[in-house]
C-alpha cells in the first residue's frame, strides 16, 4: 500500500500553539504518513532563523510568502504543490488556511479535508462568521474543535456543522519531571535564582495573553520570582510596567526559547492569564513536567487543568490571581499533575484520532 501523504496548511510558522501542534503531529505521524506543512506566509530562511526547531524538518516545509490581503492566485499555486506532493489528505488550521487550502484541495482532487478550529473568538466578528459559514457549506471539510468549549461556539455560529472533538496533545516523553537537583541545574542554566518560588509563563508577549494582570499580582506577593518565556510587541511596555510596580528585580524576561523543556522544569508554578484561548498547549506541557498551573477560565482551559493540583480564575482579575498564587505558596505540596496529562493530553492519542479522520480505516469484507 502506498504511504499516505498529509499536507497541513497553517497561516505562518512562528512559535505558537497551532504551529507547535502542526509540527508535533508531523513528528508523531511520520511512521504512518509522509507529512508536509504549507505556511501561507513567510519564507523558510526567516522562519528557521526565528524558530530553529524548523531546521530539522525543512525538507517537508513549504513557504508561499503571502502578502497581506486576499490573493486568489495563491489557491492555484497551492493546488500545484499538493499535486506535486501527491497529497492524499489536507489538514487546515484556522480560517485563512481553510479558505486557501480548502479550495486548493478541491482543485487537486485530494481525497479528504479535515479542518481544525483551535479557538472561536474570532467568529464574534460578523464578517469572519459569514465567511467561515460559507466556506464550511462550500468546501464541506470534516470539522474538528480542539475542546468542548470551541465545539459549543462552532455549533452556536454554525448549527449544522456537527464538529468532531479532538483534544490537543503534547509529547509526554519529552516533557518530563525532574529531581530537585536537576531543577536547580535548569535554573542555573537559565540564569534564574537557585532558591525560592519561581512562577513562570510561556507565551507570546501580546495583549490577549494578559501579562499585565500577572505583573500586578506578582507585585502584591513577597519573595516570588516571575520568569517569562516568549517575546512579542508588548515586551518594552511590560518591562516599563515591572519597573513602575517596583518588581523589575523579580521579573526575568527570557525571550523566545526554542526548547522550553528546561524552562518548565525550573518552575514551581505555571500561570497563564490569557483573556482569550482555544486549548493552549503550554499548561499541558508544564503539567506533564509535574508543575501545577493556574490559568484563566477561558476557551477550553477548564478541560486541561488537573483538578487536584491546579486552579482556574476569571480573566482580567489580578486580585484573583494573587490569591491563587498565595494559596499555592502557603499550601502543602500539591499532587503531581502529570498523570492527569497522560490521561487527557497525550499526543499519541491526538495523532491517532486525526489520522483516522484523514484516512478512515477500511472495513474488511466478511
Amino acid at each position: 500500500m502506498n504511504k499516505k501523504v498529509i499536507v497541513q496548511v497553517v497561516q505562518h510558522l512562528q512559535p505558537g500553539g497551532i504551529e507547535t501542534m502542526a509540527l508535533d503531529l508531523m513528528h508523531e505521524l511520520s511512521d504512518r504518513a509522509d507529512v508536509h506543512i504549507i505556511s501561507l506566509e513567510g519564507t523558510a530562511s526567516n522562519a528557521i532563523a526565528h524558530w530553529p526547531r524548523l531546521e530539522a524538518k525543512k525538507d517537508n516545509l513549504h513557504f508561499f510568502d503571502k502578502a497581506p490581503g486576499m490573493n486568489p492566485q495563491l489557491i492555484w499555486r497551492l493546488h500545484l504543490k499538493m499535486r506535486e506532493l501527491n497529497a492524499t489528505s489536507v489538514h487546515s488550521h484556522h480560517i485563512g488556511p481553510l479558505f486557501y487550502g480548502g479550495f486548493a484541495a478541491k482543485l487537486a482532487q485530494v481525497e479528504s479535508h479535515v479542518h481544525t478550529e483551535h479557538d472561536a473568538w474570532h467568529l464574534n466578528t460578523n464578517d469572519n462568521a459569514r465567511l467561515e459559514r460559507w466556506l464550511i457549506r462550500t468546501l464541506r471539510p470534516t470539522l474538528v474543535a480542539d475542546c468542548d468549549a470551541v465545539a459549543e461556539d462552532l455549533l452556536f455560529h454554525f448549527p449544522q456543522s456537527d464538529p468532531e472533538i479532538i483534544l490537543n496533545g503534547i509529547d509526554t516523553n519529552r516533557f518530563i519531571p525532574v529531581s530537585e537537583a536537576k531543577k536547580r541545574e535548569q535554573r542555573e542554566r537559565l540564569n534564574l535564582p537557585i532558591e525560592g518560588l519561581i512562577i513562570g509563563c510561556a507565551t507570546r508577549l501580546e495583549t490577549v495573553k494578559g501579562h499585565k494582570y500577572l505583573l500586578h499580582a506578582i507585585s502584591k506577593t513577597d519573595d516570588t520570582i516571575l520568569a517569562l518565556a516568549g517575546d512579542g510587541s508588548l515586551r518594552p511596555s511590560l518591562q516599563k510596567l515591572a519597573t513602575k510596580l517596583g518588581i523589575a528585580h523579580r521579573v526575568q524576561f527570557l525571550g523566545a526559547m526554542d526548547d522550553v523543556v528546561p524552562f518548565y522544569q525550573s518552575l514551581d508554578l505555571f500561570c497563564l492569564p490569557s483573556l482569550n484561548e482555544g486549548l493552549p498547549l503550554s499548561p499541558l506541557e508544564a503539567q506533564s513536567c509535574g508543575v501545577p498551573v493556574i490559568i484563566t477560565d477561558v476557551g477550553g482551559c477548564r478541560s486541561i487543568v488537573c483538578p487536584r493540583s491546579g486552579g482556574l480564575i476569571p480573566p482580567a482579575d489580578s486580585e484573583a490571581l494573587r490569591q491563587s498564587i498565595l494559596c499555592f505558596q502557603y499550601a502543602n505540596q500539591p499532587p503531581t499533575p502529570r498523570q492527569f496529562v497522560l490521561r487527557t493530553g497525550n499526543l499519541e492519542k491526538t495523532a491517532r484520532a486525526y489520522f483516522n479522520l484523514l484516512h478512515p480505516p477500511v472495513a474488511e469484507e466478511c
